[in-house]
């Protein structure tokens, strides 16, 4: 299928619902007040009582229940504060996933020394990809080369805001990736579309207004797009990119056709409103911190005038005043104080309870974000303690291991046809690495009541100890511990094995000569 001629939205208006949800689901992950503000519809401006958010029913009901969709009242400064649980939540799915490298092999050698190349690169890759995922529901691994950056090809993360995918049967086809080249002051855009479908990638310059495709334009017309191809040939009977789900289902989009194969953002459905509440419940944790400071109430003759238009101040450390004429006697003239309390602990239990449940919607445990009393000390407590967040890891990981695989399959086969490389290309097999450090002393245990029982060998406990290990290095040090080993006589006779006042051995008792009688 080629590139849309132009003309029309952009992104499709068919798909307009799920990147208006796209809009307020990254709002959320960049945690950026002013962007929260303005996705709930309050441009930090005042709003007149009856503004149409007041009304019931519809969107426009639901936003101005919500804290961020609250207008700021006449007359006041917008005083709402963000705690950034969302962007907290992503770094967390991210780190879970790949903050150990994930184990990618494949059985040819040339292959596997190719993939340990990709490795460091890779890794950096997956974990930004993975914690916008977890934010947007998904992103796309796509394979790009450009012999004026790297000599060889390279895998690389598109947010899924930014790109408007094809499946069938709930797997991708195809998919457009877009980006905003240039945008002028008069509200000109120039835009680049590439295209990714089984054998060539298409690419295309659009220009127009903000939110439209516009007219097509020659790739030369911009210096963005003046060195690339409209088609580029891959050779390949699939699609050069992947979309890797965060997780499955989609509740919001499960019965919207073009929506149902996306995956599922770590904040979807009642977490956002959780959210809100906890940005609210801060906002009047700090607003009872600012009406608490200690304020004097002191009668207007009390203070000292700085001449006419400059105002008027009272100093509180002054110990004489004058005398003073007051209409009812002196005993009217009085200072009181006013000092308002800090409900520290009424918030602090409600922002505890609110975390909690958004911790229990998004498939995690308090011990993850450090919010229990006391720290684990072994790897098993850990584990036991962080129950949730590995069992959400292990689900997230299913969707990732075969899209991931995919995708350097198809960046090996990309480097056979186009670049030469001679590598043969293969599927790896994806195994991903462990979030949680075992414990050193009960691996240890472990492989001593393995050894005393005979239920393993000198190769399975070598590997159980040291799971990062290499072949060459578990086969050096099974080697080493069998050198060590001292070996037994097979032809020896039970007495010849006997020590010192055993049988078949007579007792030295330090005396040359006949034994005495």
């Amino acid at each position: 299928m080629p590139l849309p001629a132009g003309g029309g939205t952009w992104p499709p208006q068919h798909l307009q619902p799920i990147y208006n949800h796209y809009a307020v689901l990254d709002a959320w992950y960049q945690g950026d007040p002013d962007r929260l503000a303005a996705v709930y519809q309050d441009p930090h401006r005042t709003q007149p009582a009856n503004h149409p958010w007041q009304h019931r029913g519809g969107i426009t009901g639901f936003l101005g229940r919500m804290f961020w969709g609250q207008p700021t009242p006449a007359g006041e400064k917008r005083a709402k504060l963000h705690v950034p649980v969302a962007s907290d939540i992503c770094s967390m799915s991210s780190d879970l996933l790949f903050s150990e490298p994930p184990s990618i092999t494949v059985e040819n050698p040339a292959t596997q020394e190719r993939i340990d190349e990709l490795m460091p690169s890779l890794q950096a890759t997956l974990l930004e990809g993975a914690e916008v995922g977890a934010a947007l529901g998904g992103y796309y691994l796509r394979t790009v080369w450009d012999r004026e950056i790297a000599e060889r090809p390279w895998l690389a993360a598109v947010a899924a805001d930014a790109a408007v995918p094809e499946f069938r049967h709930g797997r991708l086809y195809a998919v457009t990736f877009w980006r905003v080249l240039e945008q002028i002051d008069d509200g000109t855009c120039y835009m680049h579309l590439e295209r990714h479908e089984p054998g060539v990638i298409l690419n295309g310059l659009y220009v127009g207004a903000v939110g439209a495709l516009g007219r097509q334009l020659p790739l030369t017309d911009h210096a963005e797009t003046a060195s690339m191809q409209p088609v580029i040939e891959t050779g390949l009977t699939r699609c050069t990119a992947v979309y890797v789900p965060n997780m499955r289902p989609n509740r919001a989009w499960r019965n919207f056709p073009a929506g149902a194969p996306l995956g599922r953002s770590d904040f979807d459905g009642p977490v956002l409103q959780l959210m809100d509440s906890v940005d609210e419940v801060w906002t009047s944790w700090m607003r009872d911190l600012r009406l608490a400071k200690a304020r004097l109430i002191v009668p207007r003759a009390y203070l000292q005038s700085l001449g006419a238009g400059r105002g008027a101040y009272f100093d509180p450390d002054r110990e004489l005043y004058e005398a003073l004429d007051v209409l009812g006697g002196d005993d009217r003239m009085e200072i009181s104080a006013q000092q308002f309390a800090i409900r520290y602990a009424e918030h602090k239990e409600t922002q505890a309870e609110l975390l909690a449940a958004i911790l229990r919607a998004t498939g995690y445990s308090a011990q993850s974000f450090g919010l229990t009393g006391d720290v684990a000390v072994t790897a098993t407590e850990v584990s036991a303690r962080e129950r949730r967040s590995l069992v959400t890891r292990a689900r997230k990981a299913l969707y990732t291991a075969p899209e991931l695989a995919a995708e350097i399959e198809t960046l090996l086969q990309l480097e056979a046809k186009i670049f030469g490389s001679g590598v043969t290309p293969e599927k790896p097999n994806i195994v991903f690495g462990d979030s949680v450090s075992p414990d050193i002393m009960q691996l240890a245990q472990t492989a001593e009541l393995m050894r005393r029982a005979e239920a393993a060998s000198d190769e399975t406990l070598v590997r159980m100890l040291h799971p990062d290990w290499d072949e060459d290095q578990v086969q050096a040090e099974v080697a080493a511990i069998a050198d060590a080993r001292p070996i037994e006589d097979p032809f020896a006779l039970p007495g010849d094995m006997a020590g010192p006042g055993e049988e078949g051995e007579e007792p030295d008792d330090g005396q040359a000569g006949p034994p005495q009688e």
